[in-house]
């Protein structure tokens, strides 16, 4: 399904991720709506292979290349897209790498664990260079939209699943301490790479909460953040057991009612990044965990981890830090 388009035609969009899964399905929709589009990929050339398999019109797309894992290469993506000098309407915050049957971490080129600096590390930069584009945007209505996920929200059932852990930053001595080898987790304690992932994307939905309470008053820009659904085939998950790649899906359609498609996730992604009926500002937007037959948006309840304010404080300053920006 695709909304009659409600916005200004050639707006732009940054999606990070937008190679495959829910990312490039939100490309195709906001398309769909006249947007234009820079997919943020790490292989560009993947990008575009994908883009014309699904026919996307290429005028209005942009490749440019983003290794969120390298916050190098995060600054030398903003510095190119500003010298396209397009007004940016909204930021996607998308992409993310998810290794659950890690023996043992993973280090990004500046020695932070590969989940964390590229789920969070990367994207917080990335958001944080990129907000000073949607301040200086002549445009009236921009947005800076987050894909979180249920299993880092234990407010719902699927965040309480005690496999390999909830998500809990604990008391973010990992952050305190630079988060550098041996230090892999944020709460400093043993490596858990499910976990760590988890992690990650509560730091993502901290970071959003926390952008709309110091930046949206003043500016207008809308901050939100959403869970579309469990896309069950998704590609975050093609480093899991072969198994659990071809029952997951499964599972999920005929057992929990919870699947979504790649296609649906990505329309509602595109929804909260154009539909008016999504402008408000720090919400975190659902479909719920089961899914009905047109299931209309809430705005769902999210932990106290996830929405205290002394937290995202802290994340916030440690997270500063940790790619060399002032808090």
């Amino acid at each position: 399904m695709t909304s009659t388009p409600s916005l200004p035609a050639d707006r732009l969009a940054i999606v990070t991720g937008a190679s495959s899964g829910v990312g490039l399905w939100a490309t195709k929709a906001l398309l769909d709506r006249g947007w234009t589009v820079v997919m943020a990929c790490r292989d560009t050339a993947k990008a575009q292979a994908a883009a014309a398999q699904l026919g996307l019109p290429a005028s209005r797309i942009i490749h440019l290349p983003l290794e969120l894992s390298d916050l190098e290469r995060v600054r030398q993506f903003v510095a190119s897209f500003r010298a396209l000098g397009r007004p940016l309407a909204a930021l996607v915050i998308n992409a993310a790498v998810y290794k659950p049957l890690l023996k043992q971490p993973e280090w990004s080129a500046q020695g932070f664990e590969l989940s964390m600096a590229t789920n969070h590390l990367g994207h917080f930069l990335l958001s944080r260079l990129l907000l000073e584009d949607l301040l200086a945007s002549p445009l009236a209505d921009k947005r800076l939209i987050t894909l979180g996920t249920v299993t880092a929200n234990s407010k719902e059932l699927g965040g309480k699943i005690p496999i390999p852990a909830p998500a809990n930053l604990g008391d973010l001595s990992g952050f305190a301490q630079g988060f550098k080898a041996p230090i892999s987790m944020a709460s400093g304690k043993k490596f858990k790479p499910g976990k760590a992932y988890k992690d990650s994307k509560l730091c993502n939905m901290i970071t959003s909460l926390e952008l709309h309470r110091r930046y949206h008053a003043s500016s207008g820009i809308s901050f939100s953040s959403l869970y579309p659904g469990c896309v069950a085939d998704t590609p975050l998950f093609r480093n899991h057991f072969p198994a659990f790649q071809s029952i997951f899906p499964w599972f999920q359609k005929n057992i929990t009612g919870g699947y979504v498609s790649q296609a649906l996730a990505g329309e509602r992604v595109a929804q909260v990044v154009a539909d008016p009926a999504f402008v408000d500002s720090g919400v975190h937007w659902s479909w719920g965990n089961r899914q009905k037959k047109d299931g209309k948006q809430f705005a769902q309840e999210l932990s106290a981890q996830a929405s205290d304010p002394g937290t995202a404080v802290k994340v916030w300053d440690y997270s500063s830090k940790l790619v060399g920006l002032a808090a």
